[in-house]
């Protein structure tokens, strides 16, 4: 079997610190259907946003070793904080491709707003890292961006609160703030809150375009595997593999995720993410 082919059959790592990358998986899967994908979602460990730098860097590094084993031929951060924080460092120390939420979110942003007032949305450790507006503006120095952080939206969609009353008041909560400036574009900067999405779109009304860098990031992926000749075009004839990994709460994690996906995850085998 030659080194192209294999490749081409290579599974892509994806990883999250808990089921929000799995809004990522899902666009991956619609946009690449051949492609073969392993998940790491780092349960032990969520939320990641209230965590520091150097944990971040670590966990990301630990992570990434730990999907190596597993022969991913790219690797999808699938994780805001871990994208701000960690991905200059982990491209610098491994040698594959790597790519993160953020550039790809940011640029559907630029495209999508008519009056140059963009919106983030993300956890603690996203927004105090600025990431989001630093990439807007290289992209276009006019663009005025207000960052807002939501620390309580990680764990609200971790504990299955998405359709409680208590998830609407903490939207009103986080929102109102940005629901009385003229933003007309809104992104959605943790891979969690797509989940919250139409709550998020009703509170905020129509005149907002929400950003869900989730699709982005699956067109840049493709665009990477076609320029790289890594894409698995389905000519191997075999039906795509999904593989899920978590560190901890393993039956929590495949209960949920079933209700993110569009197709049934039969387990999730844990690993211990330390040992890496």
């Amino acid at each position: 079997m030659s080194m192209e082919c294999d490749k081409k059959t290579a599974p892509i790592g994806v990883f999250d610190s808990g089921v929000g990358g799995l809004t990522v998986v899902r666009e991956i899967t619609r946009q690449l259907p051949h492609e073969n994908i392993v998940y790491f979602g780092d349960t032990a460990r969520v939320p990641y946003g209230s965590k520091s730098k150097s944990n971040i860097i670590r966990f990301s590094e630990q992570i990434i070793r730990f999907l190596k084993t597993k022969q991913v031929k790219a690797i999808v951060i699938a994780c805001n904080t871990a994208s701000a924080l960690a991905l200059d460092a982990v491209r610098d120390e491994f040698d594959l491709p790597i790519i993160g939420v953020i550039v790809p979110g940011a640029r559907a942003a630029v495209e999508a707003t008519q009056n140059g007032e963009i919106g983030v949305v993300g956890t603690d450790a996203t927004v105090k890292s600025g990431t989001y507006t630093k990439v807007i503006r290289q992209m276009d120095p006019h663009m005025h961006v207000r960052e807002k952080a939501c620390p309580l939206f990680v764990p609200l969609v971790e504990e299955g609160f998405k359709e409680h009353v208590v998830t609407e008041e903490v939207i009103e909560y986080y929102l109102e703030s940005l629901k009385n400036t003229n933003i007309d574009a809104m992104i959605l900067g943790c891979t969690h809150y797509p989940l919250l999405r139409s709550k998020i779109r009703a509170y905020m009304g129509d005149k907002i375009q929400i950003v869900n860098p989730a699709y982005e990031t699956a067109m840049d992926l493709k665009r990477l595997l076609q320029n790289e000749k890594m894409e698995n075009d389905g000519t191997e004839g075999v039906s795509s593999r999904y593989e899920f990994y978590v560190s901890d709460a393993a039956e929590k994690f495949v209960d949920f995720a079933n209700t993110v996906m569009p197709f049934d995850i039969s387990k999730a085998n844990i690993v211990n993410i330390e040992e890496y």
